[in-house]
């Protein structure tokens, strides 16, 4: 009787064991895939006296994005860029003379427009900030 006991005690545990492991094996594959997957988006920036363009183009690392800068920029400015996992997509517009400065700028993902500001006399813009559609 007590060989039985163990054995369907054992094997309760095994299976408990086995179960939970798989849990930790699918949180894990899930936060691999955060990382690694890839997004694209696209910036715009209308409006006037923009001075420069800032914005993450998909180097650097997911929360230390590498800032590009585009100087003098043609108006209106698009942008389609590839990022990574939990990388945040930004677009900062800065306008040096905040006098007739109006600048609104989206970020546009599969169509949807994830974040848009719009201002006028921006010094140097908040710009437009959105969360990665990877983290949901």
């Amino acid at each position: 009787m007590n060989r039985t006991i163990r054995a369907a005690v054992c094997t309760v545990a095994v299976t408990g064991l086995a179960l939970g492991l798989s849990s930790c094996s699918e949180a894990v594959d899930q936060v691999d895939k955060a990382v690694d997957e890839t997004y694209e988006v696209t910036y715009e920036v209308t409006g006037k006296n923009v001075d420069s363009i800032e914005f993450h183009g998909g180097g650097g690392k997911a929360m230390e994005p590498k800032v590009e800068s585009v100087s003098k920029p043609e108006l209106p400015w698009k942008k389609t860029v590839t990022l990574r996992g939990i990388m945040p997509a930004a677009v900062m517009p800065v306008a040096a003379d905040p006098e007739g400065a109006q600048i609104t700028c989206k970020i546009i993902h599969k169509g949807k427009v994830l974040e848009e500001q719009s201002a006028d006399g921006l010094v140097t813009a908040g710009g437009c900030t959105a969360e990665s559609p990877i983290t949901g």
